[in-house]
C-alpha cells in the first residue's frame, strides 16, 4: 500500500462546474501495480484517532488478505476529503457521515458503507484562560471558535452547539485552523477563544494545561447530552455509482475494516500504539496512548449503523445547516448508509 499527504484539492466551485464528468472518473477502479484492484482512499486526518481504522487496516495486514492495493492520501479537513471524492481523485473517503446528507441535500449520491462510530470523537476545548467566560454554547456568541475549514464535519458541529445555546452562526465567527500544532498555535496566540478538536489534539491541549474540555463528544453519555442522541460519525462512505458499480471491491473493504474494528475491540490502548507509524505519537508514546484510552471506545465493533443515530443526525443538521434545512424534509436517510456490506462480512466471518 501507499501513501501520500496532499496539501491541495481541486476547488469546490471546480467541483460545481466539472458535475458528472468528474464524477465519472472516480468511478473508475483499475488493476494496480501488484495486480490487484487499485483503491484510492482519502481520510480526512491519517493521524487523528478517529479516522485510526483507515491505516490500522494496513498495519494488520486487512487489506492485503481482501487483495487489495489501497493507496491511502492525507487530508487534514473532511470538507477537503469530500472535495476529493467529487472532483475524481479518489474512489472512497474515510470521513464523517454527516457529509453524506450534507451532499444529498446538493442533489449528491454519497453512501457510508461501514460505519466506524456513532459518536464524533470530538471535543469543544476552551482556552484555559477563557473558561471563565465560555461554559456553554450560549457564551459562543461574539467568540471565535476554531474549526478545520468552513463546511467541515467541525463546522457543522460548532453550528449545533451554539444554535443548541441559543446562538446562531451569525453571531461567532468560524475560524479555519486545521488540527494538530496549527490548531494548538491558534488556541495559544489567541486566533481562537474554543475550538473543536479530537485526539490526539485533546491530549496535548489538556496534559499541558492550555485548554479543557467544554462538550467531550468521545463517549456515548457526553454525545447524548451536547447533541440530544447519538451522532454517527467516523465511517468509509463511498459515491453511490461507484457502490453500484463494484459491490465485490466495497465487500473487500467491508471485510478489511470489520476485521479492523474487532482487532481494536480486543487489544489494549498500547498494542493499538505499537501497531501506527511511530510519526502518529509526535514524539510523546505515552501521550497518544493517553489519546487511543480516551478514545478508542467510540468505535463500534461490528461496523453497523445505529438507525437512530443517523436520524438524529439529520435532526441536528435540519436545524443548524442552511443547506440541509430548507430540504430536511425530502433526504432519504436510505440512501446515505447501507449495512449490506457489513452484514455480509459478518457472515462470512462465520462460516
Amino acid at each position: 500500500m501507499r501513501l501520500k499527504r496532499t496539501v491541495g484539492v481541486v476547488a469546490a466551485v471546480a467541483v460545481a462546474a466539472a458535475g458528472l464528468t468528474a464524477c465519472r472518473d472516480s468511478r473508475e477502479i483499475a488493476l494496480g501495480t501488484t495486480g490487484q484492484p487499485h483503491i484510492k482512499i482519502m481520510v480526512g486526518g491519517l493521524s487523528k484517532v478517529i479516522y485510526l481504522p483507515g491505516q490500522l487496516a494496513q498495519q494488520i495486514g486487512a487489506y492485503q488478505r481482501q487483495g487489495l492495493d489501497v493507496e491511502l492520501f492525507d487530508q487534514p479537513s473532511g470538507a477537503n476529503a469530500e472535495t476529493s471524492l467529487l472532483a475524481g481523485e479518489v474512489q472512497a473517503v474515510v470521513g464523517f457521515y454527516d457529509h453524506t446528507i450534507d451532499l444529498q441535500a446538493k442533489e449528491q449520491c454519497i453512501e457510508s458503507v461501514v460505519q466506524f462510530a456513532n459518536v464524533p470523537g470530538e471535543a469543544e476545548m476552551v482556552a484555559t484562560a477563557k473558561t471563565g467566560e465560555v461554559k456553554s454554547g450560549a457564551d459562543f456568541k461574539g467568540r471565535n471558535l476554531g474549526v478545520t475549514s468552513l463546511g467541515s464535519s467541525t463546522d457543522f458541529l460548532t453550528k449545533a452547539l451554539a444554535l443548541r445555546g441559543g446562538v446562531t452562526s451569525k453571531e461567532y465567527t468560524p475560524v479555519k485552523v486545521g488540527a494538530g500544532q496549527t490548531f494548538i498555535s491558534a488556541m495559544n496566540q489567541g486566533s481562537i477563544d474554543a475550538g473543536m478538536t479530537t485526539d490526539p489534539t485533546i491530549a496535548q491541549l489538556t496534559n499541558t494545561g492550555q485548554a479543557k474540555v467544554l462538550y467531550d463528544m468521545r463517549t456515548v453519555e457526553g454525545t447524548k447530552a451536547a447533541l440530544g442522541g447519538l451522532y454517527p460519525a467516523s465511517s468509509l462512505y463511498m459515491g453511490c455509482e461507484i457502490v453500484k458499480r463494484y459491490p465485490d471491491i466495497v465487500q473487500k473493504l467491508a471485510n478489511a475494516y470489520v476485521e479492523t474494528l474487532k482487532w481494536i475491540s480486543s487489544h489494549s490502548p498500547e498494542q493499538v500504539a505499537a501497531m501506527m507509524p511511530p510519526s502518529f505519537a509526535g514524539g510523546d508514546k505515552a501521550l497518544y496512548v493517553k489519546s487511543l484510552r480516551d478514545s478508542l471506545p467510540m468505535f463500534t465493533k461490528d461496523g453497523r449503523m445505529d438507525p437512530a443515530g443517523a436520524q438524529n443526525v439529520l435532526k441536528v443538521l435540519g436545524e443548524s445547516s442552511s443547506n440541509v434545512k430548507p430540504k430536511k424534509d425530502k433526504i432519504d436517510l436510505s440512501k446515505t448508509y447501507t449495512t449490506q456490506f457489513v452484514d455480509a462480512a459478518h457472515a462470512q466471518a462465520q462460516q
